[in-house]
Formats: C-alpha cells, structure tokens, sequence
C-alpha cells in the first residue's frame, strides 16, 4: 500500500477531512457535482501542482492539506540529499494563504514545489478523463513509447545539443571570415607592437625599483663610507664602536656588585653586537657596489617605453602583461574559429556520435511498436471493440530532433476491415475514452508510482464494456493500490472499497464530504448510480447482485 491517508481543511468546498485509505482497489463515486475529483485535485496540489488561492473555501483564510505514504525505499539516497528526516512514513503537508502564499513539508521539513513534483512522480501515477486528447500530440505518443520501450532520451538529447552548437559555430565561422580576417589583423598588429617590450608580471615595479638603487648610487655609496667610518674608525677613538666598547668595560667592571650593572652590561653586549654587524653588511655593500651608468641608461629606455605603450592603449603601466595576454588569447580564439577545416571535422564527429545514439533509440522503439500495438489491440477488444487494431507508426522525422529521428503516431481500426487511420480523425468521442482507457490499462504497469488514479476515464463506457473495465481495475489493484473515479455502477461494484462522495447545503452555505460505503450503504450508493434518487425493491436487489458478481468471480 502507498497512499495512507489524506487530510484537508478548508479546501474548495470540504471544510474538515480526515480520510483513511486502503490497499487494493477503491471506488469513489458520488452524485454530479458533489466533487468526486475533489480529493484528486488536493493530492496533485501536495505533490507540487501551481497553488492558486481559488482552491480555498469561502470565508476561510488559508487551506491545508496533508497526505501520508509508505516511504519509498527506492528515494532514500534523495531523501538524504535533501535533508529530509527518514522516518517510518512520508508526512507532506502544504498550506495556501488567501495572498497566494504556498508552504509546504516533508516529514517537517521546508521543501520546494520543485522538489514535491520529483516526489510526486515516484508516488502517483494519475489518468485523467481527458487522457485521450494527448494520443493526438506526437510528444506525448512519443513519450509514451519510449516509456513503453523502457528508453531514456536525456543523452541522446545532450548529444544534439553538442551537435547543434558545433553547427552553430561552423555556420558563424563561415558567415564571418570577413571580419574575423580584419580583427585578426588588428590583434596581430597590437601585440607585435607590445611584443617589443615583452612585458612581465610584476616586472614594472621591478625595474623601478632598480632604477631607484642605481639613480642613487653615489649618494647610497657616499653615506654607506660615512657611516662606517663614525662606526669604526681606527684612528679616532671617539667611533662609535670604540665608546660602545670602553662603555661596555666599565660596567663589566662591577657588574658583580650591582645586579643593575649585570642587566645594562648584556643590553650594551647585543648593542655592540649588532652594531658589528651593521659594519660587516656596510662593508659588503661597498665592495659590490657599482655605479653602473650604462644599466641605468638602459632601465631608463626600458622605462620609457612602458610608459610610451602605456599612453598609447589608454592604460597604466602595470597593465600591460594583462592586456597583451589577454590580446593573444583572443587571437588563438580567432584562429580556432577562422580553422573551418577544424570546425568542420568536430561538427562531422558529433554529428556521427548523435546519429549513431538515435539509430540505436529508433531500433529500441520498432521492436516495442509492434509490442505495445499488440498489447492496446487486445485491451481493445475487451473493451467492445471487438475487431478494433491500434497500430504504433514510425516513420522518419522531417528534423533530427533532441528525441531522435522519428515521427511516432497512433493508428486505430475501430471496425474489422478498417485501414488504421490517424487516432484523432476515425475515433468518435466514447471510442477515443475506450483507447485511452485500454492504453492506460497497458501503460499502467510500466511505472514505479504505486498508486494509481484514474479519474473518470471510464467516460463514454457502458453495458458490459463497464463490467469489464472493473475487472481490469480490480486486476491492478492486486499489485498496486489503485483509486477510481467513476460513475458506473459496474466499475464501482468492483472495488474492494468504495468512498463516497456527498455534498450538503445549509445557511452557512455548501460543503463536501466524503465516507466509506459498506454493507448497506454500498448497496444503497449502487443503486442510486443505477437508477436515481428513488430506489425500488428491483433496483436495490441488482445493486446486491452486482456486489456479489465479483466477490464470486474472485473466490
């Protein structure tokens, strides 16, 4: 069992609903317009569908809505994704305020419409009344083929993508050598200009950082000798060295009696230590160090010409390593568009991998037409048309597309001797709800929801034709739970429980509600859908055979 339970409060017209639901196949019937579909339409709003403030009842300020599932095990890498609690169950819960405000939880925690769509197609399976108009869509027969075929065409789709970009940029490529030629040109004048100076990262803060030091050279070497000389001169006692030295002694002296003198003692030793040390670092620098007149003149050009580049481009001069990198980029990009030998092989190459996947989904689908034509076909004779084909026709599409290379339709006889003609042009409008309903039956089994709804695609059906759809309805609901709307007596009669669906007046205006139907009660709701209002001694004794017909067809 999937579907649980279903709770609403203040929804279209139900004011308080706490239904329970069961496994196998249930029934809802109910007079026209007292909202059979009603309970439809809250599970498509929990599982994602557009939240309009319409679906709130008069006079209330917001709708809540809440359904409970067995957790599908299958969702369980999703579920962590998403950060969704695991629990025994799966709680949705959804609230639509009268200002178009839409909420909504799973097992409590805030999710998207996005994500309650996803949800929704791993829960339900739902076939509507109207099913029959997309058998005239291609899209829509196409899917279903390919979900018949057990096909995915997401990387079929991804490889025409890849396809038609490559043909885009074959075709640009083409449509603009002219102007390429010209920007070539200009980009291959800029950067053989920059070229001559070969700017480097960082190199402009480098070269003036050179041309500081040797612009001021002398000065650098004049007060490097004088202040090597106030340090250490060897001929004059009052250097600073010599006073550090003879300061240090006299405190050496009595260091012993003052701990004072100790502490100043290892103060004046790190001076005179480093002060050394300043003396070594100021005689290296010079003995290495030159004047170099003909460097500098050489920094002096190379700055010049930074600066002159610089103007010209409009530009500082650090950014010139960017710019002329940025230009050769370009120009390498230029060059692969203007190769339209190479752009003609890669749209070549993917053209052949597209064509290759979508001669292998064609081969998938011609084995599957026959296959799913043979399955409607027989559903189709147990639907009364007897003698009826329905034919699944492939022929080559005008356009490659995103789905392929082929154009799926559905052919339909309803009569023996009949040419198969288009599904929209032969069908009358019971016999198009018949097909649906025989496509729906085949269908159904194909996917993973397990609950399946069908509401009133048993429209235009009648006599033994009905019995028949209920014996298909209580065949599935042996495998998944399945839930109809009907308002055929000998579809309901087939349910292994039956809802029903009534709706009452009063001054605080109209509301809906909905009930189990058993014993009595069942037998009384089958014969108002057999003969109206007025239940006589004859219609309630049918309605009474009708319920034991398939209870002795099971047993």
């Amino acid at each position: 069992m999937a579907l649980k339970r279903i709770a609403l409060r203040d929804f279209v017209i139900v004011q308080s609903l706490d239904l329970d639901l069961s496994s196998g196949f249930t029934a809802l019937t109910g007079e026209t317009g007292a909202g059979k579909s009603i309970l439809i339409d809250a599970l498509q709003l929990l599982l994602g569908a557009r939240a309009e403030t319409g679906v709130i009842r008069e006079g209330a300020d917001r709708t809540e809505l809440c359904a409970e599932f067995d957790r599908p095990d299958a969702l369980a890498e999703w579920f962590h994704e998403a950060g969704i609690e695991p629990d025994e169950g799966l709680l949705i819960r959804r609230t639509i305020d009268t200002q178009g405000k839409s909420r909504a939880w799973i097992n409590g925690t805030p999710v998207t419409a996005t994500q309650l769509r996803f949800l929704g197609e791993h829960l339900l399976d739902i076939h509507g009344q109207h099913a029959w108009q997309s058998l005239t869509r291609h899209d829509s027969v196409r899917s279903l083929l390919d979900a018949y075929a057990g096909v995915q065409t997401q990387s079929l789709a991804a490889l025409w993508t890849d396809w038609r970009d490559k043909r885009k940029a074959l075709d640009h490529a083409h449509a603009a050598q002219g102007t390429l030629q010209q920007e070539r040109e200009r980009l291959q004048w800029q950067i053989g200009e920059v070229e001559k100076l070969s700017p480097h990262a960082d190199e402009w803060d480098e070269l003036n950082a050179q041309h500081a030091k040797l612009s001021n050279a002398q000065s650098l070497l004049d007060n490097a000798q004088e202040a090597l000389q106030s340090l250490e001169n060897e001929d004059d006692d009052t250097s600073a060295l010599s006073r550090l030295a003879h300061a240090q002694n006299l405190l050496q002296s009595y260091e012993h009696v003052d701990d004072a003198f100790r502490s100043m003692n290892e103060v004046l030793s790190a001076s005179l230590a480093q002060a050394e040390d300043v003396v070594r670092s100021l005689q290296g620098f010079l003995r290495h160090t030159e004047l170099e007149p003909q460097r500098l003149a050489e920094l002096d050009t190379r700055l010049s010409l930074w600066i002159s580049l610089a103007r010209r481009y409009k530009r500082q001069p650090q950014d010139l390593p960017g710019l002329w990198e940025g230009w050769k980029s370009e120009l390498r990009t230029l060059d692969v568009a203007a190769d339209l030998d190479a752009l003609a092989q890669q749209e070549s190459t993917s053209r052949a991998a597209y064509e290759k996947a979508a001669r292998v989904l064609s081969q998938k689908r011609a084995k599957a037409a026959p296959q799913l034509a043979g399955a409607v076909t027989q559903a189709m004779q147990n639907l009364g048309m007897t003698g009826g084909r329905f034919v699944v026709q492939i022929e080559p599409a005008a356009e490659p597309s995103s789905q392929g290379l082929d154009h799926v339709s559905f052919l339909v006889s309803s009569h023996p001797g009949m040419t198969p003609k288009p599904i929209g042009k032969v069908a009358s409008g019971g016999e198009l709800s018949r097909i649906s309903l025989a496509i729906s039956v085949t269908t159904s089994e194909l996917g993973e929801a397990p609950t399946l709804i069908f509401d009133e695609v048993d429209s235009g059906v009648g006599g033994a034709v009905a019995e028949t759809v209920g014996r298909l309805m209580q065949q599935l609901g042996k495998a998944r739970q399945v839930l109809t709307v009907t308002h055929l007596p000998q579809v309901a009669a087939c349910a292994d429980h039956h809802l029903v669906v009534a709706k009452h007046k009063s001054a605080q205006g109209t509301t809906s509600s909905v009930k189990q139907a058993e014993a009595d009660a069942r037998v009384q709701e089958i014969a108002r859908m057999l003969g109206g209002e007025k239940l006589s001694a004859t219609t309630l004794a049918h309605a009474r055979e009708m319920l034991d017909l398939p209870q002795a067809a099971v047993h």
